[in-house]
């Protein structure tokens, strides 16, 4: 089904951004993390279509066929919101149903916070709103992304990176990931899907030192050779095809520049402390998603408090990070009775 797919090039808040269209219906915007594309959707596409809306998988901006603007300052948060939200101008939409995973989730949420108008509903996968509250100034946790402490996200970054390797402390630095991953596009997907799936060990960068290490010295080559039981050769053939497609300085733009980011997001992220979402949300995660480790459980229950229509909070087993595409099936099985309601 995925050959019907219609690509098109949407020109938005002074870019071009890359969405892939199938069905017709109530528009469902999706929205991808890092290392993500429209792709990611892949098994969600045609359920999605087939009970009756127009699936719409975005190339966020820095990946796949949309535009990678150089500067990293060019991903804040408020950026991106607007992106999404003229993909909606443009198709003569005033509302969607938003979907995201990794840094899809909080792009979603920050839609749902700052544009609520726009938002008929809500499906995030593996990071919960407002997590940084329920944080706060503890070290309990890795992650710190959009600005509950008084340190800044690099600030906590290098803190963690005291003590082992850090990829999100790592990338700060313009450069030493630059060349290491361009480098090697394949081997670093293909080692980063595997450290994030149900049977990968992302966190083993805990026993590595941060001075003189590059993430490639902490993901372990795959556990086993492509083709995987979620992804085939040709799928991850695909992902780096549309990855290196810029040519090797942009390959990992988008991805980076997220993580770089950060410290902008913080600042403007003060300014949507304490907001509530109202959308309805379903919010689902795989059990063996490493960010549940990274994460203090107080975030995810913390997340209700913010969210007073979220129906409900699933873990879906044997799955990691990319749950949609692990365990597709039991995803699309709570996926799409939920989202017949708002059809």
């Amino acid at each position: 089904m995925l050959d019907s797919v219609e690509h098109l090039q949407i020109s938005t808040n002074g870019i071009e951004l890359h969405v892939a269209s199938l069905g017709s219906g109530p528009l469902v915007i999706m929205c991808h993390g890092f290392p993500g594309l429209w792709y990611s959707w892949r098994k969600q596409m045609p359920a999605i279509a087939a009970a009756g809306f127009r699936a719409l998988a975005v190339d966020t901006r820095g990946y796949g066929r949309s535009d990678r603007p150089q500067e990293f300052s060019a991903y804040d948060s408020q950026t991106q919101v607007a992106d999404i939200l003229g993909i909606l101008d443009v198709l003569g939409e005033q509302q969607a149903i938003f979907i995201g995973q990794d840094f899809g989730a909080p792009l979603v949420w920050n839609i749902c916070a700052r544009a609520p108008q726009r938002v008929r509903a809500a499906v995030v996968f593996g990071v919960p709103y407002d997590f940084e509250s329920a944080v706060g100034d503890s070290q309990d946790s890795e992650v710190e992304l959009l600005g509950g402490s008084a340190l800044s996200p690099s600030e906590q970054y290098a803190l963690v990176a005291q003590d082992h390797f850090f990829h999100m402390h790592y990338f700060q630095t313009i450069g030493p990931a630059d060349a290491e991953l361009n480098a090697q596009p394949r081997e670093f997907l293909t080692r980063l899907y595997w450290a994030l799936s149900a049977k990968g060990n992302l966190l083993d960068w805990r026993n590595y030192p941060s001075d003189g290490t590059g993430y490639l010295d902490v993901l372990e080559p795959a556990g086993q050779p492509l083709p995987w039981s979620w992804m085939s050769e040709a799928d991850m053939d695909y992902i780096v095809g549309e990855y290196t497609s810029a040519g090797a300085e942009l390959t990992f733009r988008g991805g980076l520049s997220a993580y770089r980011v950060q410290d902008i997001n913080w600042q403007i992220a003060k300014g949507y402390q304490g907001v509530k979402v109202d959308a309805p949300v379903l919010f689902m995660m795989g059990a063996d998603d490493p960010v549940r480790d990274m994460m203090p459980a107080a975030a995810f229950e913390h997340m209700r408090s913010g969210v007073p229509n979220l129906t409900d909070i699933h873990y879906i087993d044997n799955a990691g990070h990319f749950v949609m595409q692990e365990q597709s099936e039991a995803v699309n099985a709570l996926l799409i009775p939920y989202l017949t309601q708002y059809r």
